[in-house]
């Protein structure tokens, strides 16, 4: 979808190039794009184009010299970011794979398109935490990666919301959706989206770490621009190997308030955010693996739990940074709390210093277990990493401190989870 003026980007096209032409380390964003694909084996591409369309034309032409096969779709009036499926629902069968033509990106088309499949889906939504929650739009999901919602930048929002931000990226099955006869001016989420998440229950999201950045503005571009010169957004394809950092939750990100049930105790560390923004830098993944005995003991709800973590999500957005995942195990297995829901009662494999929660990460996001670590305020959390085969970091920050229950020692101890940024990857 390659039709946009670029109006925000005018300083740099000079409105001599449409936007998905600005070039970025010497080659325009959507042939990076194509790149991409091409080594992802989709090269049967349809470019919808509009303003300043022969620039794009001119650069491509069939496509051949790129290693794929380029139509074209020009609009003579602008019909929205779903117009143009009127047209191109005759020449797809079955799913094809939606991209905006502003955003650079560097991922795994195959994961993707396997969820799509697995999940029997008729669109699938490409999510993922970003740096800016506030001013983008957000995808509301259940517990079942189901897709039941979606919230405009510039829309009101109440109360915390999970930084889950849509990407610009879809695979739509247009034998499953319903589009109208004629051509018409659509938005794509409006009339195509809603009206699925509405009628039914077949709308999910992908959520992926992996590097997908609009550079609809002069300080994105640049940003950008750092980013592929460095080499980070190349590392982010989640068919490369991955580090990561696996963090405990209380006394961790947040202060150690003993059982946290309520949203409004969470509080977060001081040097949280800087730590965060160290770990992305360096390329790390930040996942968070916690236990939340609450939900056994009938103290909190899934739903109440879920906003305390669209707190957490809130405030690292205030700050700039995120996480790129949180887990948490519901079980306890000790039995003989008042009011307790005997359905999370269980001796699972998920509850820390299990591994479950870690081997799930390890598989879904394709990390290296000798590169990566575990950082926590107990030795829980060290017995936790040494079992999964981690590096471990012991903080000596909140009011937990040393639980005592093993005699496992932490490769390094340092005050803060600031202070285990800078150590890691050494």
């Amino acid at each position: 979808m390659a039709g946009g003026k670029g109006t925000r980007l005018t300083s740099v096209t000079n409105d001599l190039i449409p936007k998905p032409m600005v070039k970025i380390s010497g080659k325009p964003i959507l042939e990076r794009q194509i790149d991409c694909l091409r080594e992802n084996g989709l090269t049967d591409i349809w470019i919808v184009a509009g303003h300043l369309h022969e620039k794009i034309r001119e650069y491509f032409g069939d496509g051949s010299g790129f290693g794929v096969t380029v139509h074209y779709y020009i609009e003579e009036q602008p019909l929205g970011t779903a117009g143009a499926f009127i047209y191109l629902k005759e020449y797809i069968r079955g799913s094809a794979i939606i991209l905006f033509g502003d955003v650079l990106l560097d991922i795994d088309f195959r994961r993707f398109e396997t969820f799509h499949k697995e999940k029997n889906a008729a669109i699938t939504l490409f999510i993922h935490p970003n740096t800016h929650p506030k001013d983008s739009d957000l995808v509301l999901t259940d517990g079942k990666e189901r897709v039941i919602g979606l919230l405009k930048k510039n829309e009101p929002r109440n109360g915390y919301n999970r930084n889950l931000v849509n990407a610009g990226v879809y695979c739509i099955n247009f034998e499953k959706v319903k589009l109208p006869d004629k051509s018409a001016k659509m938005d794509l989420e409006k009339d195509v989206i809603i009206p699925r998440i509405q009628s039914e229950k077949d709308v999910y999201g992908y959520r992926s770490p992996e590097y997908i950045k609009d550079i609809g503005t002069p300080e994105r571009l640049s940003e950008a621009e750092g980013d592929w010169s460095s080499g980070l957004i190349q590392q982010k394809n989640l068919r490369n190997v991955q580090k990561c950092v696996f963090l405990d939750r209380d006394g961790t990100l947040n202060k150690h308030v003993g059982l946290l049930t309520k949203v409004e105790e969470l509080v977060l560390e001081e040097t949280v955010p800087q730590a965060l923004k160290l770990l992305h830098k360096k390329g790390y993944l930040a996942i968070v693996v916690t236990n939340q005995p609450v939900i056994a003991r009938n103290l909190c709800t899934v739903e109440e739990l879920e906003q305390i973590h669209a707190k957490l999500d809130d405030e690292l957005g205030k700050f700039g940074t995120y996480v790129d995942d949180i887990r948490y195990c519901p079980h306890h297995p000790d039995r003989g709390y008042p009011e307790e829901r005997q359905e999370y009662k269980i001796d699972c494999d998920c509850r820390k210093p299990k591994t479950g929660l870690i081997d799930y990460c390890i598989e879904k996001y394709h990390i290296d277990r000798e590169k990566s670590y575990m950082i926590g305020d107990t030795t829980t959390d060290i017995r936790t990493g040494k079992n999964a085969g981690l590096r471990t970091i012991l903080l000596k920050t909140g009011e937990a401190g040393n639980d005592g229950k093993y005699d496992d020692k932490p490769d390094q101890t340092v005050e803060n989870l600031l202070d285990a940024a800078e150590r890691v990857g050494d």
